[in-house]
């Protein structure tokens, strides 16, 4: 949080100190200001602070039962507050920091060192909640995606994930349908944090759940992306959210392949030497109503194979200019390291080796799906 964006509540009953605190912290921050307790609630559940600087010695209502008020909701608990107050014994200060209050200050005080320490809370303040930004992202990550991947006689799945803590909303979920075909889709909720990850965890449940409505009438990777374009663009609480998605249905009894691509990375085949990669995806999910879906159509030979990925591989800095790795560079490293049955360990180890810091920039998931010999 930046000085000026903060907000401090002062709450302070002599006019001569609630200016001062004003006129002092408006330099650096947005200030409001209450008398006693009371008003500094009703302020409070307006409009949360930043940080409160409160008096003790009020008339209504004193800075303990402020405190106290503070304490019992959920949503004010952790606002950071600083006690101002004439009284310097050892009492009111033990009384304060029972109560949790984070710091305490006594009168006369010095103009700077009131704002060092604002500026110390507010920086603990920030710390905090990217901290839990963090925990909610890894948590969101971790629940995106299925236990593992299918096993499939006559294949070989792999699977790689690398969120960061703070990175985008990559998803990947996978459905066995009851005629032994199999539905995988990977993709990418538009946006970074945690916004992202939590629109990903709904995205997903509206995949999910159009997944096993579909599968009643088709299995068309075309119409599913014609049915989440739809929904996302019909549904208000989604309207605001655009998301790259593969769909890939592949039937074990007679390999085939269809794909359809909404505006996500082109997968990459290999067969017998050569290598290429799928033809351009149509519009991303969430933009156009009448957006139209087609599908790519692939016999899988044996030895046949494909990787499906997210835009944290090919986005990834390499080299020591201000490249990307992108497809060209993909490709290379793949052929660099094919061999009859290679995983994605091997892959990831040469990709990584030739990042600029050595590890991803942003969420990466890969998916290999190959055909035994």
């Amino acid at each position: 949080m930046s000085e000026r964006s903060a907000t401090i509540l002062v709450v302070e009953d002599e006019p001569t100190v609630r200016r001062l605190l004003q006129y002092s912290l408006s330099k650096r921050y947005r200030v409001l200001v209450a008398t006693n307790g009371a008003e500094a609630l009703e302020l409070v559940h307006r409009e949360a602070p930043d940080l409160i600087i409160s008096d003790i010695m009020m008339p209504v209502m004193d800075g303990y039962e402020l405190q106290r008020q503070l304490q019992k909701e959920e949503a004010t608990r952790a606002i950071p507050f600083i006690f101002l107050t004439a009284k310097a014994d050892e009492q009111s200060r033990r009384e304060g920091i029972r109560m949790g209050v984070d710091d305490y200050l006594t009168k006369p005080f010095d103009v700077e060192e009131l704002l060092l320490r604002v500026e110390r809370l507010l920086e603990r303040a920030a710390l905090y909640r990217s901290q839990l930004d963090m925990r909610l992202s890894r948590d969101f990550s971790r629940r995106l995606m299925p236990d593992g991947v299918p096993d499939i006689p006559g294949y070989r799945l792999e699977l790689f994930y690398n969120p960061l803590q703070s990175g985008g909303g990559d998803l990947f979920d996978w459905l066995q349908l009851e005629d032994g075909r199999y539905l995988f889709v990977i993709g990418d909720v538009m946006g970074k944090g945690v916004q992202a990850k939590f629109y990903a965890f709904s995205f997903m449940s509206y995949i999910r759940g159009t997944l096993r409505t579909l599968t009643e009438v088709s299995a068309s990777p075309a119409e599913l992306l014609t049915r989440l374009n739809r929904i996302l663009i019909r549904d208000h609480i989604l309207q605001e959210t655009f998301a790259s998605l593969l769909v890939v249905a592949l039937d074990p009894r007679t390999d085939e392949l269809l794909l359809a691509n909404a505006g996500h990375c082109r997968p990459l085949f290999w067969y017998n030497g050569e290598m290429w990669f799928a033809r351009e995806g149509n519009l991303i999910l969430g933009l156009d109503p009448q957006a139209v879906y087609t599908e790519l159509r692939q016999t899988m030979e044996p030895g046949m194979g494909v990787l499906l990925y997210t835009d944290g591989l090919l986005e990834l800095p390499v080299g020591t200019e201000m490249g990307l790795l992108g497809e060209e560079g993909l490709a290379q490293l793949v052929n660099r390291v094919y061999h009859p049955g290679f995983g994605l360990e091997d892959l990831i180890e040469h990709v990584l080796a030739s990042a600029r810091e050595g590890r991803f920039a942003d969420d990466a998931l890969l998916l290999l799906l190959e055909r035994e010999p």
